[in-house]
């Protein structure tokens, strides 16, 4: 059993695939889905292994209470922290929850993009922050609200994203739930310093909480579909059979999710053995945060750039 959890957030960089599969629709390799809401997911296995491997090829030196990784035990710690690559001597001790989305992006007449979200996003996210044991966690806004300083409004209530109008109130009515929370927000997912500015702003100001329906329709209708071919060195022409599509979560996306961290499961306990002031799932815990790279690689099709994600750990 999971001893602690603690939330961490992806920012999608270059369009991401973390695909599903095959199938018989309008798209041929479509992302991964909720079965029950059709929400963009990143499966926990698939999260787990990118991760793994950008700590087996991390260069830099972690530090684990008083202990420190490094080349010369960096291939045995990330084996009991993740479990062994081949075989089942041992469970892993760290865990991941799917990846969910948080915020979309979505393309606006005004203000270039919207990042939308909906009550139901918001209601999971606030029970995975209690799960985590997060406190002080701001009231989730209402469905139709905005920011009081929303740049996306082409008149006093409407905002059109895509082809469509909304319409959306914004804090200047008296409530400030969205506002607050949006300005939480962005302290938690970008980074603070000058060249995080236009990032931390664009959160603040241009979140839009729509409807469940709408917002379940734009993640089905507006990520990225690609299409692809493979052409025969001979003829010049596309080979037979060659020609298939692909579906992507657009650059901008925020998704989010918990890692879990357990006591190790083994006798031989490396840079993890329990001390006087933290037990062994606290420094599991500890070199997850301490190690995870800024950047990482998720899904497929690393070798034409995609799925480059900005991670940052949770503070505070």
């Amino acid at each position: 059993m999971y001893k602690i959890a603690k939330p961490f957030f992806m920012v999608v960089e270059t369009p991401l695939h973390a695909g599903s599969g095959t199938e018989l629709g309008v798209v041929d390799m479509p992302i991964q889905r909720e079965r029950h809401t059709s929400f963009p997911k990143i499966e926990a296995s698939g999260l787990k292994g990118c991760i793994r491997e950008a700590f087996k090829n991390e260069t830099r030196e972690i530090t684990v209470g008083s202990k420190k990784v490094d080349s010369s035990n960096r291939e045995d710690t990330v084996s009991l922290a993740f479990g062994p690559e081949k075989g089942d001597a041992h469970a892993g001790a760290l865990g991941f929850t799917d990846a969910r989305v948080l915020l979309f992006p979505v393309k606006s007449m005004k203000g270039v993009f919207a990042w939308i979200t909906c009550p139901k996003v918001l209601e999971r996210f606030r029970n995975d922050l209690e799960l985590a044991g997060i406190k002080n966690i701001p009231d989730m806004p209402k469905e139709k609200t905005a920011p009081r300083d929303c740049q996306l409004f082409i008149k006093s209530d409407k905002i059109v994203l895509e082809e469509y109008t909304f319409e959306i109130n914004n804090d200047n009515n008296g409530e400030d739930t969205c506002s607050k929370f949006a300005e939480w927000l962005s302290k938690k997912v970008i980074p603070s310093g000058n060249e995080y500015n236009y990032w931390q702003e664009k959160i603040k100001n241009d979140v839009v909480v729509l409807q469940d329906d709408d917002f379940r329709d734009f993640v089905n209708l507006s990520t990225e579909v690609i299409t692809r071919t493979k052409i025969d060195n001979e003829t010049g022409t596309v080979q037979s059979g060659a020609l298939f599509t692909e579906e992507y979560l657009p650059s901008e996306t925020i998704l989010y999710s918990l890692a879990l961290a357990t006591p190790i499961f083994n006798n031989k306990k490396g840079v993890f053995p329990k001390t006087d002031d933290k037990n062994e799932e606290y420094l599991v815990m500890e070199y997850f945060t301490n190690g995870l790279p800024e950047v990482i690689q998720i899904g497929g099709n690393a070798t034409i750039g995609k799925g480059i994600v900005r991670t940052r750990g949770w503070k505070g």
